[in-house]
């Protein structure tokens, strides 16, 4: 049997946001780019992953194309690398920059290792929540938001009937 990873994807753009993926060990970043593209709907587009430490700061690099200058800094390719091959641990961290222009990215992180079940099909997605943020147009991502709210706001909400309210005296 195979071994399966267990990714959770959140994006800073739309706190609602969350994808949790089941892929391969040895699926290679390319073959991962290309299956988050198509679970989010987008357009195929030049992007990179890079793993990444415990305060999502990046590392490696992990392109689609050559973009280094023959120096020992070089990026690898994505077509090269398996996930097996950088990923180690439960907790170890990926970003998926979608738009090297506006540097907007996703945030995975490994959630688990399993054996592969019986006649599943991977690479999968398993966990749905909220829409992807819009790939070309972050202003849109912040208005979808703000017209949810957040867990947060909704928790708050019932203080709200306090507010510009003198009547309540303050001392007991």
């Amino acid at each position: 049997m195979s071994m399966v990873f267990r990714f959770r994807m959140l994006s800073d753009e739309n706190d609602h946001f969350v994808r949790d993926y089941e892929v391969m060990y040895d699926m290679t970043l390319l073959d991962f780019h290309h299956f988050i593209l198509e679970t989010l709907e987008y357009e195929e587009c030049m992007a990179s992953f890079f793993t990444a430490d415990e305060r999502w700061e990046k590392q490696r690099e992990f392109t689609l194309i050559e973009m280094g200058d023959d120096s020992n800094e070089e990026p690898e390719l994505m077509e090269n690398v398996t996930l097996g091959q950088i990923i180690h641990n439960r907790r170890d961290r990926l970003i998926y920059l979608f738009d090297l222009f506006g540097d907007r990215a996703y945030y995975l992180e490994l959630t688990g290792a399993y054996e592969a079940e019986k006649g599943a099909v991977y690479p999968r997605e398993i966990y749905a929540r909220a829409d992807a943020p819009d790939q070309y147009d972050p202003s849109k991502n912040r208005e979808e938001e703000d017209s949810e709210g957040s867990a947060f706001d909704e928790m708050m909400g019932d203080f709200r009937d306090f507010e510009g309210d003198d009547s309540y005296d303050d001392e007991y």
